[in-house]
């Protein structure tokens, strides 16, 4: 069955239902994968030279089997969905956002080449641009969510909580650094999302029109599952590296009004990271974020394409 919409309503069309099959995709995307996300949070962490000297810690460096393992062996099992609660009010905000500018971008700002291509570096600026506001938007969300999958590593350490839950994050991080507080990493936090997106919307956009183009295959599962496998891969690429940076600024120790005490910026990040680790270390992560986002965009992309077409909506 193809996936060749002869019956498209506005309705099925319109931006309210597009932003809730966005949503709805990208939850049951982030619950199937969201163990490897926790793992690769840990992983990045593990080894961070600047945050050890601060704080004196000793951890040993464990692989990404070792590190998933270890979570459920010493947290419990069900710890390898901790933090899953922001992670899901974070696609509230960003999956529609993301998926609503790029096609806004894509077919209105944009718009097609007379002979009905799309350019890939029109994807490529559409893609970034798309990520980088709905990650600015969900930002705080993704600061919650790191904070409070670290928790279990904290506890291990004898170290005291620092958050009790989601809804206690968003206080605590609001009361020491106001709003301001709340958008903390917020900037290798939106460079990242424009790489991710780069690789992932503009990858399984042009892949998905060559596929269609240039082999016999239909607009179906199979062609979204191909497409979702480039974009993964892409988006992993591209995007390792300021996940690294984000995810230890938003993890660095706080004084009482928010300030990091271990990174003065992103840049100060990178360049005490990659001084004291090497330049792999901004790679720290990249097999469970590419085993992630490979499963993630699969699971992602053929669930958005299918629920578009049971309400007969266009394809992407």
């Amino acid at each position: 069955m193809t996936l060749e919409n002869s019956s498209k309503t506005n309705y099925a069309d319109s931006f309210i239902t597009t932003y809730i099959i966005s949503v709805v995709a990208a939850s049951i995307a982030e619950v199937a994968t969201y163990p490897l996300d926790l793992t690769k949070t840990r992983l990045q962490v593990q080894g961070e030279i600047a945050a050890a000297a601060h704080e004196n810690l000793n951890v040993p460096h464990r692989g990404m089997l070792k590190t998933a393992v270890g979570i459920a062996k010493e947290e419990g099992l069900t710890k390898l969905w901790q933090g899953i609660t922001p992670a899901l009010y974070r696609h509230v905000i960003y999956s529609g956002i993301r998926i609503q500018t790029y096609e806004t971008i894509r077919d209105k700002v944009f718009k097609r080449d007379q002979d009905g291509s799309y350019p890939l570096w029109k994807s490529a600026l559409g893609g970034a641009t798309a990520g980088a506001i709905a990650q600015f938007a969900a930002s705080p969300t993704d600061l919650v969510k790191v904070q409070i999958q670290m928790e279990g590593k904290r506890k291990l350490l004898g170290k005291p909580p620092r958050v009790q839950g989601a809804l206690d994050a968003f206080q605590k991080i609001y009361s020491q650094g106001g709003i301001r507080g709340l958008w903390k990493g917020s900037i290798p936090n939106v460079q990242r999302a424009a790489l991710v997106n780069l690789g992932d919307l503009s990858t399984y956009d042009s892949a998905k029109r060559n596929i269609l183009a240039h082999t016999s295959l239909p607009d179906n599962y199979i062609t979204h599952i191909m497409a979702s496998v480039c974009a993964g891969f892409s988006a992993a690429v591209l995007g390792t590296p300021a996940d690294v940076i984000k995810t230890r600024v938003m993890n660095q120790p706080t004084d009482e009004t928010g300030k990091g005490l271990v990174y003065k910026s992103s840049v100060d990040c990178l360049i005490k990271t990659v001084n004291n680790e090497g330049l792999l270390a901004l790679y720290k992560g990249f097999f469970p974020v590419w085993i992630r986002l490979a499963p993630w965009a699969l699971t992602f992309w053929v669930s958005f394409e299918q629920l578009r077409h049971q309400l007969g909506a266009a394809t992407f």
